[in-house]
This record gives structure tokens, sequence and C-alpha cells, in this order.
């Protein structure tokens, strides 16, 4: 109890201290909205705020899971050729260093001025991509070295070390991994939503720019107290999937 207590206490406290110091100060509700300003602007754009969110979070699960099928299969594949891995571990590195902002415009240009749901969706699994690999390729590093021994010891093949020993190692890596990505896929999502700057996308970062368009800052802050809700449950989500994936694997 005390652990849910704890933090809703501490945003409390903090939203009271907001509250207080933007009427005590007067600050221009343009320029900071006080929490109430911020709750009034969220129940009153409440469905076209969940719709918006509703396009983000799907472009960004969608990413996701590309990115997960792409980050696992290219790792077990340099799983298999120690050659291979060198040749693939720089490139991977360089797209991961690479700023989205920098590259979106081009997605964008790639994916068609006409379909910038697609740019979205690209870039979000670039951006959660790496984070998956690199777990990947760690946990399949991570066998214990007595069962490998135990694997030469039996002569059992590459492929039969990778199903029975090493990917059932990478399954913690996997799982942490894919925490970390989900989190980067919504940030991917939102950065390509900004740069495709259509009314076609019609995400949270949409509503944002339109908001601030019209200097309707306390529709800003709705938007953005959704899109942290609506990390915050994601990772939740998987965070759970995580404990439960790891009862499993010790399990076994």
């Amino acid at each position: 109890m005390a652990d849910v207590l704890a933090p809703l206490a501490l945003i409390g406290l903090l939203l009271a201290a907001w509250e207080i110091a933007c009427r005590v100060l007067a600050v221009p509700s343009y320029f900071l909205p006080p929490p109430s300003a911020v709750a009034k602007a969220l129940a009153g754009d409440t469905g076209s705020l969940l719709k918006a969110a509703g396009y983000t979070l799907w472009n960004a699960l969608a990413a996701l899971l590309i990115a997960s099928a792409l980050a696992q299969l290219l790792a077990v594949t340099v799983a298999l050729s120690r050659l291979l891995e060198r040749a693939v571990q720089p490139l991977a590195v360089i797209l991961q260093v690479t700023p989205v902002v920098a590259i979106a415009p081009i997605v964008n240009i790639w994916a068609g001025t006409d379909h910038p749901g697609r740019a979205v969706v690209a870039l979000a699994v670039v951006v959660a991509f790496f984070p998956i690999y690199s777990g990947a390729i760690a946990g399949l590093k991570s066998a214990d070295p007595d069962l490998s021994r135990l694997f030469d010891l039996y002569g059992a093949s590459r492929l039969q070390r990778l199903a029975r020993l090493q990917i059932p190692s990478a399954v913690p890596y996997l799982l942490q991994g894919h925490k970390v990505a989900a989190g980067l896929a919504i940030v991917g999502a939102v950065v390509a939503e900004f740069v495709a700057g259509s009314g076609k996308v019609q995400g949270l970062a949409w509503r944002i720019m339109d908001a601030s368009f019209k200097l309707q800052t306390p529709r800003m802050f709705a938007a953005l107290v959704l899109l942290g809700l609506m990390g915050a449950a994601l990772y939740a989500v998987l965070e759970a999937a995580e404990r439960a994936g790891l009862r499993w694997w010790r399990g076994r």
C-alpha cells in the first residue's frame, strides 16, 4: 500500500504547489496554466484527446511489434555467425545514435506525403529497434558456461544450442529490452507526428501543435498529461508481463 500511496502523495503535493504558485504569482494561463485549468481543458476536450491518444498508441504498438520481430530475427541470425555480428553491430549503433529528428524529414518523403502514418510507424520502429536487438544479443551471450560445456560434451549442433540454451537464456534481457523500447516507440511516434505536420496525422502531437498555434496552453498540457499516462500504462503492462515471464523462466 505504501508503494502506491507514496508516489500519489508526492504527485498531489507537487500539483498543489504548482496551483498555489500560479495563483499567488498571477502567472498568465497562456504562459503556465494551473493544474485546475489543465483539468478543465482535459474534461472539456476528452473525446478528441482520447481519439488522438488512440491514434498515437496504435502506431506506437504497431511499431513496437515490427521492431520486436525484426530485432529478434536479426539477433538470432547474427548469433549463428560471429563474423556477421561484427558486420552488423556498427550499423546498428549508427542507427541508434542518429537523432530521429534528423532522419524524420527523409522518412516522411520516402513514405509519401499522402501517407504520413507510414512515416510515423517507420520512425517509431527505428527508435524501438536497438534496445530489443541489444538486449537479445546480450541475452544470447549470457548462457551459463557450464551448460555450454555440457552442450559441447553431448555434441549439440549450433541450432540445438541456439534453440535450447541461448534463446531461453535471453528471455530476461528480451523482456527488459521491450520495456525500454515501448517508451521509445511512443517518443518516435510523437516526433514523427510533429515532423509530418499534417492534419492527416490526428495524433497527440498534432493536438499539441494545433493548441500552440492558438495559444491554448491548457490544451497542450492536457495532451501532455494523456501522453504521460499512456506511457506509464504501457510501461506498467510490460512490467507485469516481465514479472510473469521471469516466473516462468525461473520455473524452467
